[in-house]
């Protein structure tokens, strides 16, 4: 049984190192080039496993060169393997990455437009993104519902979403962009959705709960690429909560995560382990204000 299955794309990231990202019309000379596996979906199932969760992953790649690698990753991760192969090419997304660490993305949804949730074991955490179809994703939270995990939705990139899908969510993940476009926090918890985690970059996270609210600070960390810190912070999300943590623990854990995920260049490459993260949550601990009295 696994403690979080993750419903999501699987692509291979083409990389291009640039001065800064491009202005519309714009073309500029690349320093650097590199190829990698990404995707959300793959992102976020190899964060909860270095996270110590024992992770399923529910894919589909092409019957291409791009599929063969992807799948390998899943196997080398030591992740749960339930990867469709359809008649279609492998994702792919078309990354600028600046000097600065900020990115711009362009994705090609290739065979993740073709997944179907295939039923199965959910496990005690279900994690969704939106670079798949959403009645899949719909249908993924229908049996995690029944079964009684939670549903955690990381919901980008971000669209005006039906309420079928915002009924089945627990916890929903937005960054500060993707916030208003899901319907802002009121929206969200006018729709049910229970928790709320804003994620936003350098300046740490907003978490809203049953009412409650509180802002989790960023760690210090010197960054050289954020691709894939967002779904370094999902997938270790889930894997806490998947694991017993309470939401406060999970969000630190997952702040960590994200923060050592920019510390690295690549999506998958940067995805941090336990260890890692465990050395930072403690850091962050020390430096932590001593609450008066």
């Amino acid at each position: 049984m696994p403690d979080v299955t993750v419903v999501g794309s699987a692509n291979l990231d083409l990389v291009a190192s640039v001065p800064r990202c491009p202005l519309p019309g714009e073309t500029l000379l690349a320093h650097g080039y590199a190829e990698h596996p990404g995707g959300k979906g793959l992102n976020q199932a190899v964060a909860a496993a270095r996270s110590g969760a024992a992770t399923r992953l529910v894919a589909a790649v092409g019957d291409d060169p791009a599929g063969v690698r992807l799948r390998e990753i899943v196997h080398q991760e030591g992740i749960q393997p339930d990867v469709a192969v359809v008649t279609a090419p492998s994702g792919r997304a078309l990354i600028s990455v600046g000097d600065d660490g900020e990115n711009s993305i362009v994705v090609v949804p290739g065979a993740n437009a073709r997944l179907v949730w295939p039923g199965g074991d959910p496990g005690t955490v279900v994690l969704a993104q939106l670079e798949v179809p959403i009645d899949t994703v719909v249908a993924a939270f229908d049996d995690a519902r029944r079964s009684g995990a939670v549903t955690i939705l990381n919901p980008a990139p971000a669209r005006s979403l039906p309420a079928s899908l915002l009924e089945r969510c627990d916890v929903v993940v937005p960054n500060e962009h993707e916030l208003e476009l899901v319907g802002g926090v009121d929206g969200l918890r006018a729709a049910g959705v229970r928790t709320i985690v804003v994620t936003r970059g350098a300046a740490g996270v907003d978490v809203v709960h049953d009412g409650e609210s509180w802002h989790e600070p960023p760690i210090q960390v010197e960054p050289v690429d954020t691709t894939g810190a967002g779904d370094a912070f999902c997938g270790a999300l889930a894997a806490r909560l998947a694991l017993g943590d309470d939401l406060r623990a999970a969000v630190r854990w997952a702040v960590a995560a994200g923060g050592l995920a920019t510390t690295v260049v690549g999506a998958v490459p940067s995805m941090p382990a336990a260890d890692a993260i465990a050395a930072a949550v403690s850091a962050a601990a020390r430096a932590r204000p001593t609450p008066p009295g």
